[in-house]
């Protein structure tokens, strides 16, 4: 399987939201309640990244993965509120591309661009997502003993944040 990288475009933003949407319900049904998975629409993801992109495209960095012309993944990343940190921002592969090196291929790439924000980044993860716990952790990232607790569609979510060097 070959996986192609490229920057997002403005035509991307819709399907992003769509992929964002069924990847977080996929990967999150394990221990988030159904109402939380179903709120809102693929298109209502969407439309939040279209608006987010509008106002970040200048300091961010979205990259989308294709596998055969299908969008298999994105990444976002830019700054962190904490100056010269970087901050990956989301990872997502679309369920059927999970495991089949989509998001490998991703963090790669993000592992490249993130010294053009800091010299340490950081990313925040559910902490009962341990797929994504391990993924990050194969990558060289390492939790730091920060948390925050956070809603995804109104239930409480408590997120670790992990760390690495660049």
């Amino acid at each position: 399987m070959s996986v192609l990288l490229r920057p997002a475009a403005d035509g991307d933003l819709l399907g992003i939201g769509a992929l964002h949407f069924r990847s977080r319900a996929s990967a999150y049904a394990g221990f988030l309640p159904p109402s939380a998975l179903s709120f809102g629409s693929p298109e209502a993801m969407g439309e939040w990244w279209a608006e987010r992109w509008k106002w970040e495209r200048d300091n961010h960095r979205m990259t989308v993965a294709e596998v055969d012309d299908e969008l298999a993944g994105f990444t976002y990343l830019g700054p962190d509120e904490e100056p010269g940190v970087a901050l990956l921002s989301a990872i997502h592969a679309a369920p059927a591309f999970v495991g089949r090196g989509v998001g490998k291929a991703l963090m790669i790439d993000a592992l490249a661009a993130l010294p053009a924000y800091g010299d340490r980044a950081v990313l925040w993860v559910l902490e009962q997502n341990a797929r994504a716990r391990a993924f990050y952790e194969r990558g060289g990232w390492v939790a730091d003993g920060v948390s925050r607790v956070d809603s995804i569609g109104g239930a409480p979510t408590l997120q670790v944040r992990y760390a690495r060097a660049l």
